[in-house]
């Protein structure tokens, strides 16, 4: 029989740590070439999440439970590693002790933000947690959607200003996914009222369309960023890594509104 701990584990590991790789990458390529220690520590990252990758790859889903759980504390340390080393970069820019990079400060809050959450997810698994309770759904929405509101602002801010339709749709979504964030602070604000199934599927249900949307919204970019159709500064993985972030939220709604009707359906 499949532990699920195991399963959710590596399904955890796969995914975040495609996006570490990535984020170190990213940040790497933002660096000016006076910033070469930094550049050195990010490449040193994507080789770590490189080999992580390649060990994840011996295990399946009917591995040994205390094989993952070690294999979760190690990741665990490459994560808060890689989170403790973006907290850095991100002092030094708002110190303005490194200039000209093009690693705007809440770019790398946002990355330094999604490490935490991976760290803080393994260690969750390896204490047993996996079915989520109200308070996680309200708090892992107001998680994402933050992050969903970034992506918007990032995107409009890296399209070319003549993309005026494009610009002014990415800025329609970051105040959709602002508003939406302040409707889940005020629920987290209303605990234990709000821990209601009621109010959860509501809640749930409004934040699947506008994720849905600007899904789309995302998919039709990296289209035409790929076949170079539009004019934007937005490199071709990071238009397919946000579309993919957008996705694992879609996928987390599902897994909550299941474990909902679940517990209390």
């Amino acid at each position: 029989m499949v532990n699920p701990i195991v399963a959710r584990s590596l399904d955890e590991i796969k995914f975040w740590s495609r996006i570490m790789k990535e984020h170190a990458l990213f940040l790497s390529l933002g660096f000016t070439y006076e910033q070469q220690q930094l550049i050195d520590e990010a490449n040193q990252f994507i080789a770590l999440f490189e080999r992580i990758e390649e060990r994840l790859a011996r295990f399946t889903v009917n591995s040994d439970f205390r094989q993952v759980q070690a294999f979760n504390n190690e990741v665990y340390q490459a994560a808060a590693s890689i989170w403790a080393y973006k907290r850095k970069v991100l002092g030094l820019a708002l110190r303005c002790e490194i200039r000209g990079s093009n690693n705007y400060p809440l770019l790398i809050d946002h990355t330094s933000r999604e490490a935490a959450y991976f760290a803080n997810r393994l260690k969750e698994l390896n204490e047993g947690r996996l079915a989520p309770t109200p308070d996680d759904v309200i708090k892992e929405n107001v998680f994402f959607l933050k992050i969903m509101a970034d992506h918007a602002k990032f995107i409009g801010h890296l399209l070319d200003p003549s993309e005026r339709k494009l610009v002014d749709q990415a800025r329609e979504f970051s105040n959709d996914f602002d508003q939406l964030l302040f409707q889940a602070v005020d629920l987290d604000s209303m605990r234990p009222h709000s821990e209601t199934k009621p109010i959860l599927d509501q809640f749930l249900d409004q934040n699947r369309v506008s994720v849905v949307s600007l899904r789309d919204f995302k998919k039709t970019a990296r289209e035409l960023i790929e076949a170079c159709r539009i004019k934007s500064n937005i490199h071709p993985l990071l238009a397919d890594h946000t579309f993919r972030e957008a996705e694992r939220f879609i996928q987390i709604i599902d897994l909550f509104e299941a474990s909902l009707t679940g517990v209390q359906g």
